[in-house]
């Protein structure tokens, strides 16, 4: 069975997942953000979501953790290699520049400011992500493996 309900455009931005794939209660009523792992620009992402989430509206997964490889699995995804942040949000998967567009939204001002370069044409604000994406390690580095989070933030990781 085909985990994806829009998977006709691998390229689309946004993928309606079936609610057989995944526990209503882990994922489909919760805001999830999946991030590399060994990025250390991707973790950066991860404290700033844990310090600024007041609310706690978002559970964190790294793409190597046993929940994100799942995830990716059933969207489809590659499992070996990351080009992409993930967002699930009730039951849509964004990908790449929509993915952080969606998310950042939730943040307190001036943060949620970026929300409106979701007006960019999708192709251009893919681009530009490709592009960091493609030289984040390069360019912020790596970690040998996935940093453990701080006892106070467990409860945030799926």
């Amino acid at each position: 069975m085909n985990p994806l309900a829009n998977s006709n455009n691998k390229n689309s931005a946004t993928y309606a997942i079936t609610s057989e794939l995944f526990d209503s209660t882990t994922i489909m009523q919760q805001q999830v953000l999946l991030f590399d792992g060994v990025c250390k620009l991707c973790n950066g992402w991860s404290r700033f979501v844990i310090r600024y989430d007041k609310q706690q509206r978002f559970q964190l997964a790294t793409v190597q953790s046993d929940a994100g490889q799942q995830i990716l699995l059933h969207l489809g995804l590659p499992t070996d290699h990351y080009d992409t942040m993930v967002y699930l949000e009730h039951g849509q998967a964004y990908l790449k520049s929509t993915a952080f567009l969606k998310a950042i939204v939730h943040f307190p001002f001036p943060f949620r400011l970026l929300g409106v370069f979701i007006l960019l044409p999708l192709g251009f604000r893919d681009k530009m992500y490709d592009l960091i994406a493609r030289n984040r390690y390069r360019i912020f580095g790596r970690y040998d493996q996935c940093i453990v989070p701080k006892a106070c933030d467990l409860r945030r990781f799926l």
